[in-house]
């Protein structure tokens, strides 16, 4: 199987796996989109560059905060949230969920979807 075709299975078991789930995408640092099981009506490219843009934000803040380095950012709106978290190798874990997620269960999952990704990287 081809290298993107596996990280895109393991974002769509993220998504399956996980109540709420409703989108995931593994960014690179720098804002490029690696792999993504996004809804259809959704910018891959605008989204990447946003995720870098919230991961560079939040490690300037923790950083400015005294927090130490950035492990994840949150953003939570009315309709549910953004969770980020580095998945190493300079990639980016997003998930987007609705607002009735669990937030314990999501980490949960999105930390076992990197350990899969890591591999592949």
């Amino acid at each position: 199987m081809a290298r993107l075709d596996e990280l895109n299975r393991i974002l769509r078991k993220l998504q399956n796996d996980c109540p709420g789930v409703e989108a995931s995408a593994l960014i690179s640092e720098d804002g490029l989109m690696i792999a993504s099981a996004l809804a259809s009506n959704m910018d891959e490219a605008r989204v990447a560059g946003m995720t870098a843009t919230l991961l560079n934000l939040g490690s300037r803040a923790a950083l400015e905060l005294n927090r130490g380095a950035v492990q994840e950012v949150i953003v939570r709106g009315e309709k549910g949230y953004a969770v980020l978290i580095g998945a190493g190798r300079g990639a980016l874990l997003l998930a987007l969920t609705n607002e009735g997620s669990k937030l314990g269960l999501v980490f949960f999952d999105m930390r076992e979807a990197i350990r899969a990704l890591q591999k592949i990287l």
